[in-house]
């Protein structure tokens, strides 16, 4: 009676969970490689890293209008009277002629303008506009920088997912076994060569199992969660992990040794890249900033039509050439410069600390993958010599010779083992995607 009560207990729970599953919509389906695509292309820090592109591509063309023709056209009306005292002439006056009026006016005066200026010579803006450049290709490797973390956090995710679901798969066999073990310890108690006590343990490891699958379950539905986030999709979205923990999963094309990887990753990270070309908006920056000490040609043309009424209006016009040379602003324009150049001190620091810490994150990955590898030897014959042990203890226990505390020892170790596989399986394949990231290959994971 016990055991059936029990055994209702545990089905009611595992109902319950599939239950609330079973009301779900069909999964997306899902593969390592499709997860990585995705979020290196979709998630939304992607998606801002390519609208933070977009802006400084717009800013460049704001530079390059100070470069370009300028058309303005304008059309007015003026009524006017004005005191030709207030103009600090004395006119003279003509004998016979009562002479000017003190108030002129008033009078109207039509004017229509087509207005044009195009510089000519000006090398600040042409700093500025290479500045703006070098600041827009900057974005453009920002962006790379933020696929790849979005690309290395989804493949994370998507392991830390496989994990929970190898972890439900143990759990699930943790309690078939301890099923199997309440059934050998009832039958061994009717045929009078166990006590009552050997069901009871039975018993009590079956609900502990039941009580961890249930937790394995919430930790993998969870970790479900954070993949659907790492991709930008709704949390809600049911999710199938069609990968799982294999020897591949994980893989990219790095090389094989750390000298060789560190290389690659000092060509290839776009974060080092990033750097680079912000210290290079810099330097343009203040070299656009010296630049204008330099003079400046531009031309200046209008022609239009005016006259105090629009049917009597003629065609005037002018074109002019200036020349502008800045001879001093306070010192500002150094100031400016000084700052530019400190921004490019910084940077160098940057840059080189980037650089250490490519070499840092390289050797790292490779010390990691050695030490997984080794892990995963030692892990593989672990669970083999434990299920060698559970096998070997239940046969004793069927026999009669020992009781199930014999095969309670040996389930515990076998549940032990496997979370010890199932970790190492979990740190080599994290240690091929940190490897990967270190290299600037976490977009090409598969």
């Amino acid at each position: 009676m016990a055991l059936r009560t029990t055994a209702s207990l545990i089905l009611v729970a595992l109902a319950m969970v599939s239950g609330a599953a079973a009301q779900t919509p069909a999964p997306l389906r899902l593969s390592f490689a499709d997860a990585v695509r995705r979020a290196a292309g979709t998630a939304p820090v992607v998606e801002l890293a390519g609208l933070r592109s977009d802006e400084a591509q717009a800013r460049v063309r704001q530079a390059r209008a100070a470069l370009l023709p300028s058309l303005t056209a304008s059309a007015a009306w003026l009524n006017r009277d004005f005191n030709k005292n207030s103009l600090g002439i004395k006119f003279p006056s003509i004998p016979g002629s009562p002479g000017l009026p003190d108030l002129i006016g008033p009078f109207n005066t039509y004017d229509s303008r087509l207005q044009v200026t195009q510089t000519l010579v000006d090398f600040s803006s042409v700093g500025r506009v290479r500045a703006a450049r070098a600041q827009a290709a900057g974005a453009r490797a920002e962006g790379g920088a933020a696929s790849e973390a979005a690309a290395g956090a989804a493949a994370l995710a998507y392991l830390r997912t496989a994990r929970a679901e190898a972890v439900v798969g143990a759990r699930q066999a943790d309690s078939a076994i301890a099923a199997e073990l309440v059934t050998l310890a009832e039958a061994q108690r009717r045929a009078g060569v166990s006590a009552a006590i050997d069901v009871t343990r039975a018993r009590t490891q079956l609900v502990v199992a039941a009580g961890a699958l249930v937790v394995a379950r919430n930790q993998r539905d969870r970790a479900r969660i954070d993949v659907a986030r790492a991709l930008g999709l709704d949390p809600a979205t049911p999710l199938a992990l069609t990968d799982t923990l294999t020897a591949g999963m994980g893989a990219a094309d790095t090389p094989a040794t750390p000298d060789s990887a560190i290389a690659l990753a000092v060509a290839r990270r776009p974060d080092l890249a990033a750097e680079e070309a912000r210290a290079d908006a810099a330097r343009r920056t203040a070299a656009a900033i010296t630049a204008e000490r330099l003079p400046r040609l531009g031309l200046e043309a209008d022609y239009g039509s005016n006259g105090p009424r629009v049917g009597s209006s003629i065609g005037t016009g002018q074109i002019a050439v200036q020349v502008t040379l800045p001879i001093l602003d306070g010192f500002r324009r150094e100031g400016r410069a000084a700052e530019q150049q400190a921004v490019v001190r910084e940077s160098a620091v940057r840059t080189r600390d980037l650089t250490q810490q490519i070499a840092a994150d390289v050797k790292g990955a490779f010390l990691d993958l050695g030490a997984a590898a080794a892990q995963q030897t030692i892990a593989a014959e672990r669970l083999r010599l434990a299920q060698d042990e559970l096998a070997q203890a239940r046969e004793r226990f069927k026999a009669g010779v020992a009781g199930n505390i014999e095969v309670i020892d040996a389930q515990a170790s076998l549940i032990r083992a496997r979370d010890t596989d199932i970790d190492a399986r979990f740190a080599a394949a994290a240690a091929r995607v940190n490897l990967a990231r270190a290299v600037g290959l976490a977009r090409d994971l598969h």
